[in-house]
């Protein structure tokens, strides 16, 4: 089977000139702490222990057992089979996977036409935004007794997927009545958590209601697709097996000792010396394929949230040789490139004028796909498009996109992917997780934390008065008010 390539001829300064390119002595200087770092994360990736506590479980999720994977998609036929709609409630890497997923490998326009359905429901992913126009659209629409619903929070207290989940539970039960639970699937800590309580009650009540799946242990939220994503796979009918084959030869690439042929680490080295030593600060994701734009949505989560960290890592060692990583709040980091969305051929008309003319603080990466699933021929004859196909011209717009910005000596790279395929994508998704994974350790952060995201949280939970917040966190809240001017608000 063909393999997804990584294409960094671009980023070199043979291709791109000194002042902007790698050189061979930049890699030279940074592969002795590049094989440290490896070493690093082989080891924690090897102690079953270590995966769980510092949060890299996801890295074996394709190992996950067979009979369980067949029970799920059996689940999922079942699911698809009874239920014309799927509402899932989720934010963060609990919409963003879904949502790159559906994209990806369902059929362009999967909702609107029935035939691409292929007897599976329609999706349709909420839960991700406080915006009162959409869900009460969808809940307005969708009859109850013919969907079907899965919520996804790990302690069933995110504001945005809670209050969506209340008023789509009210909705399902005046709609279906005292069962309604059975339309309802929950994807959560196996343990403990505000929802996890509410499946064990209703459960009690009804053996059938309130279905459950673990988030597993280990397993960050943007990390996690091939964890709590897999139920939304099944429905639709993607052959997770298929998928985690995908994930496994990956896996096994990017677990080779030679960093130099090792791609997800060459793509972080290569990054992180453009970063470090060249002011790359922006890195601008554009497959030039529509149904991968989601998935450059996902990795703008993957990258924003793992290496955007106030402080560098400070690690600490047990009596057991188990690590645990602290934020050393003496040595304060404040960087890490700053992730964007995009896509080909469309923001070739946008923002590739300022990739190419702009301030040169970008890396771009494209996404190639060699095989597009159907194509187009322009008809007639005599005019410059004539005979030619989509996807000649697609290709074309890449290598295009690619000469003009070498042309100008701004960096970029291309991920070559034989085709938009379960297999390709699991490895695509698994490579930029890699990746990260290791950018984290040269840069010596923890990659797998997400403290920032907890400010905006804890401000809103002291305003709506929930208890139990920490009186620091109250105090701090309480002595630095936002400040609004009327003169300054025109």
């Amino acid at each position: 089977m063909e393999k997804i390539k990584f294409d960094f001829n671009n980023m070199f300064s043979a291709s791109i000139g000194s002042a902007h390119g790698v050189s061979q002595q930049d890699i030279d200087e940074i592969l002795p702490e590049a094989r440290l770092c490896a070493g690093h994360l082989k080891k924690i990736i090897a102690n079953p222990q270590a995966r769980v506590n510092l949060g890299l479980e996801w890295v074996v999720l394709f190992k996950q057992d067979k009979k369980e994977i067949a029970k799920l998609q059996k689940l999922g036929k079942e699911i698809a089979k009874k239920y014309e709609n799927v509402i899932s409630l989720g934010i963060g890497g609990s919409y963003l996977g879904l949502k790159a997923a559906q994209d990806a490998l369902c059929a362009p326009y999967y909702n609107e036409f029935k035939p691409l359905r292929k007897r599976s429901p329609r999706f349709y992913l909420e839960g991700n935004n406080m915006d009162p126009d959409t869900l009460q659209v969808l809940l307005k629409h969708l009859l109850p007794k013919k969907t079907f619903v899965i919520i996804i929070s790990k302690s069933g207290e995110t504001t945005e997927s809670k209050a969506a989940f209340a008023l789509v539970e009210a909705w399902l039960k005046k709609g279906v009545g005292k069962r309604y639970g059975r339309q309802i699937l929950a994807i959560t800590d196996p343990q403990s958590g505000t929802l996890r309580e509410k499946v064990k009650r209703e459960q009690k009540k009804d053996a059938l209601s309130f279905r459950a799946f673990p988030i597993l242990k280990g397993v960050g939220g943007r990390f996690s697709e091939f964890n709590m994503g897999l139920i939304h796979l099944a429905i639709a009918g993607v052959n997770i097996q298929e998928l985690f084959s995908g994930v496994k030869e990956m896996f096994d690439r990017c677990s080779q000792d030679d960093i130099l042929k090792n791609p997800a680490y060459m793509y972080a080295l290569l990054h992180t010396i453009l970063y470090r030593k060249k002011a790359k600060s922006l890195a601008i994701l554009m497959p030039f394929s529509q149904t991968l734009k989601s998935t450059a949505d996902w990795y703008v989560q993957l990258l924003a949230e793992s290496l955007g960290k106030k402080y560098h890592r400070k690690i600490e060692v047990d009596n057991d040789g188990v690590e645990n990583w602290l934020a050393d709040e003496g040595s304060l980091f404040s960087k890490g490139r700053t992730p964007i969305s995009a896509a080909g051929t469309n923001d070739l008309h946008s923002i590739q004028q300022n990739n190419v003319e702009g301030e040169d603080n970008k890396v771009l990466t494209f996404i190639r796909v060699e095989h597009f699933r159907t194509d187009l021929k322009i008809p007639g004859k005599g005019d410059l498009l004539s005979g030619k196909s989509f996807s000649a011209l697609m290709h074309l717009a890449q290598e295009a996109t690619e000469w003009a910005l070498a042309s100008e000596n701004r960096p970029n790279c291309t991920i070559i992917m034989p085709r938009v395929s379960a297999y390709n994508w699991g490895a695509l998704l698994f490579f930029f997780e890699m990746a990260t994974a290791f950018e984290g350790e040269l840069l010596n952060i923890n990659a797998f934390d997400q403290p920032g995201v907890e400010g905006y949280k804890n401000y809103m939970y002291y305003k709506l008065g929930k208890p139990g917040i920490a009186q620091d966190i109250a105090n701090e809240i309480k002595n630095h008010p936002l400040i609004k001017d009327p003169k300054y608000i025109l």
